[in-house]
């Protein structure tokens, strides 16, 4: 009879500490960083009568964008810029708006990740997915706008947004891709003063 309780206390401590992990894997996300892109950071200097603008991005996709990816699908990023200005009893208003767009590709034959700047057609080849998105995820001395379209005396404000382009993908993948949460990788939009 004591060896029967001994066992099922051992049982249930076991099954407890199971539970436990359990509970801390779901609690943490196992360890896997969840799918969606952030700004991290963004803000202009003026140089020369243009306002240049750094900024940070980071990129995390989801499974099934990545297994596209792995099998040939390019994958179009979106980087969405405005420049907004304020008004204390009206909405703002959007003064200027750019849309600069990234194409990343996986090369199975030379195992290269390819990413192409389609505003300008510059091309990059990265040995690893990670250091490609690093590289897309920086804007460094970006001309984004000449002071002289601006008003001296209104405030504005810039704004950044980063989205995986849905459109771009290959027709018989779009349709999945918009109705799959999967798809739908959008950054909140970052603010700051201009």
């Amino acid at each position: 009879m004591a060896a029967a309780v001994l066992s099922l206390r051992s049982s249930l401590s076991r099954a407890t500490v199971l539970l436990l992990v359990l509970v801390l894997l779901l609690a943490t996300g196992g360890g896997v960083r969840a799918a969606g892109f952030e700004v991290i950071g963004a803000a202009t200097r003026l140089e020369g009568g243009v306002y240049l603008l750094d900024a940070r991005i980071e990129y995390h996709f989801s499974r099934a964008a990545l297994d596209a990816l792995q099998n040939g699908v390019p994958l179009t990023v979106r980087i969405d810029m405005e420049v907004r200005r304020r008004r204390p009893w009206l909405w703002d208003e959007t003064v200027y708006k750019l849309a600069q767009r990234w194409r990343l590709e996986y090369h199975s034959l030379s195992r290269q990740y390819l990413a192409t700047n389609l505003n300008s057609g510059e091309r990059q080849g990265f040995p690893s997915r990670i250091i490609a998105l690093q590289a897309m995820g920086r804007i460094r001395n970006f001309p984004l706008l000449d002071r002289t379209l601006l008003t001296p005396d209104a405030r504005y404000e810039g704004a950044l947004r980063a989205r995986l382009d849905i459109d771009a993908l290959p027709a018989p993948l779009r349709l999945f891709a918009y109705l799959s949460e999967d798809w739908r990788l959008t950054s909140a939009w970052y603010t700051w003063p201009l």
